[in-house]
């Protein structure tokens, strides 16, 4: 018997470093464009006029395209290389942010954000690939990966408030021309730091499954949103189904193609299942509540909109250093335990939030929201990193784009679902404190949203209005104690989920001991099952030095 002598993985230096700096921006951009928009639209609005129709769509097709073009985009670069893949996105989405700015029209608006959603979808795959084939040992990994977490939450903080801050001094497309500097930073550094990783065995681009994906995630992210934001309706159930149903035929292609996009043999694998797993709870919990904070801080406290982004930075900002923490932590303690700590600190802080009234002082509001969303930073970061370790890296592209899909459906579930519950506590609460006497559009009004309730409150006479206005604050209250009592209650199950699923399970290399030991066991996964069957396993892909094609 011949043994394999050990070989740790390279460490990165500076210029692996640099890079990654170089890659926190398509990815703090993209994540901005997401939320960047809410503050502009009564601008863009007087400007263009768009119908309510037009209005949302120029909110949501962003998010749409993004999240149906995720696989796609990502299996599109372990062919033709990541680096070309990010370097062609960033030119695609500095344009398309050039036409949003200068839009003469609302359809024209239309068609450049879903433009901007697809340069988004070639752009943030791409940098988690790259980030795993810069980084080949586990805990430089680790903490690359957290880094690039902290961008995302970070990017999705700052939107709104650079949005305010830019509409305070110019007018509204300049909410889109803040990508472009940072785009041809991009197209500048990028060749200059970031190496060229593709599979050259991947084959042909399988054009049908790449239809199937777009026909699974698009109409199920819509029909999801729109039932969050107009309860159940015949059409978006339908889009659910639809979307279902393309999922099932999507599966069975990437099963009988002969170069599947996916390699789903890493389902198997419970470190990658499992992170997949994870990052849908915590963006389920995350997105969910986040339209809650805002409204309470906005209809509940009064304050304005750039107010209420500000404050919404605060939580951003408290917990900047836990993703690294948890890094850390997960060096020495079982990863399942520390991902499962933070579902539970995630769980306690959803608890303290549900004690919120409206007097509530307002130093604690935050504070509340800064558990929480430290504890789905530790989730998340670990969860990713995870992921990625699992992966081959050849497969890193698609792996990373099905672990960012799962994220966006997350999202979208946690919006309905959280949303509709905290909904229908808020319509129980406040149909006894409806006025009588009020047209029937205005009813419906108040028993809609907490903000339509103010809009009619304003109109009525002296204490009827504070008294309606009051009533509605208190039954927003209700919704929201309950949307947060039901992500409370999500947390604890993934904290469950997360020590049953992922316990034992790592990503760093054995020792040279384990190593020769178990040289009988090529091709099994460090999780215990078979990770794909014509790769080697995850910690053998750690240890090559990696990329398939290097330039």
């Amino acid at each position: 018997m011949t043994f394999t002598p050990y070989a740790p993985p390279p460490l990165a230096g500076r210029r692996e470093w640099t890079a990654l700096v170089v890659l926190l921006l398509p990815c703090l951009l993209v994540s901005m464009d997401v939320s960047v928009l809410y503050f502009a639209v009564p601008f863009l609005s007087a400007e263009l006029a768009p119908s309510g129709v037009e209005q949302l769509w120029i909110l949501d097709v962003y998010g749409f395209v993004l999240a149906g073009l995720l696989i796609t985009m990502g299996a599109l670069g372990d062919r033709i290389g990541r680096r070309r893949l990010l370097l062609s996105g960033a030119v695609l989405f500095g344009v398309a942010s050039a036409l949003a700015a200068y839009a003469q029209s609302p359809g024209m608006l239309i068609a450049a954000r879903a433009v901007l959603g697809v340069g988004g979808a070639t752009l943030m795959p791409s940098t988690l690939a790259l980030i795993r084939n810069l980084f080949h040992d586990a805990g430089q990994r680790g903490k690359a990966v957290a880094i690039w977490s902290g961008g995302m939450m970070g990017g999705i903080a700052i939107g709104p408030v650079l949005s305010g801050v830019l509409l305070e001094h110019f007018w509204w497309g300049s909410v889109f021309l803040i990508n472009a500097p940072a785009m041809v930073l991009l197209l500048v550094a990028g060749p200059l730091l970031l190496p060229e990783f593709k599979n050259p065995a991947a084959g042909r681009f399988d054009l049908p499954g790449s239809l199937l994906s777009l026909a699974a995630m698009l109409p199920v992210v819509y029909g999801i949103k729109e039932m969050a934001r107009n309860g159940f309706e015949t059409l978006p159930a339908l889009a659910v189904v639809a979307g279902l149903l393309a999922a099932a035929a999507f599966v069975r292609r990437q099963r009988t193609a002969r170069h599947p996009m996916l390699d789903l043999e890493l389902f198997r694998h419970r470190g990658y299942s499992g992170s997949v797993l994870m990052n849908l709870l915590a963006m389920f919990a995350l997105v969910g509540s986040a339209v809650f904070f805002t409204q309470y801080l906005q209809s509940v406290r009064g304050m304005s909109p750039l107010e209420a982004a500000l404050w919404n930075v605060v939580p951003t900002l408290a917990v900047g250093g836990m993703a690294p923490a948890a890094t850390a932590l997960a060096g020495r303690v079982d990863r399942a335990f520390v991902i499962a700590g933070g579902f539970l600190a995630a769980a306690g802080g959803f608890l303290w939030v549900s004690r919120m009234a409206a007097d509530t002082p307002l130093w604690i509001v935050p504070l509340g929201a800064s558990v929480y969303a430290a504890g789905l930073v530790m989730v998340m970061s670990l969860g990713t990193e995870l992921a990625l370790g699992v992966a081959p890296p050849q497969r890193a592209g698609s792996a990373s784009a099905l672990l960012e899909s799962g994220s966006e459906l997350g999202g979208a579930l946690g919006l309905a679902l959280l949303g509709t519950l905290g909904s229908a506590v808020y319509r129980g609460d406040i149909d006894g404190a409806v006025p009588g006497g009020l047209p029937a559009g205005a009813a419906d009004t108040v028993r809609e949203t907490l903000a339509g309730a103010a809009a009619v409150a304003g109109e009525l006479p002296g204490r009827a209005g504070e008294a309606l206005l009051t009533a509605a604050r208190t039954a927003f209250l209700g919704g929201l104690h309950a949307a947060m009592l039901g992500a409370a209650a999500v947390m604890v199950l993934g904290a469950l989920l997360a020590a049953a699923l992922l316990r034992g399970v790592r990503t760093e290399l054995p020792e040279a001991g384990e190593k020769a030991a178990g040289c009988g066991t090529r091709g099994k996964a460090p999780g215990g099952g078979p990770l794909t069957g014509g790769h080697e396993s995850a910690d053998a892909a750690s240890a090559t030095p990696a990329p398939v094609t290097r330039s």
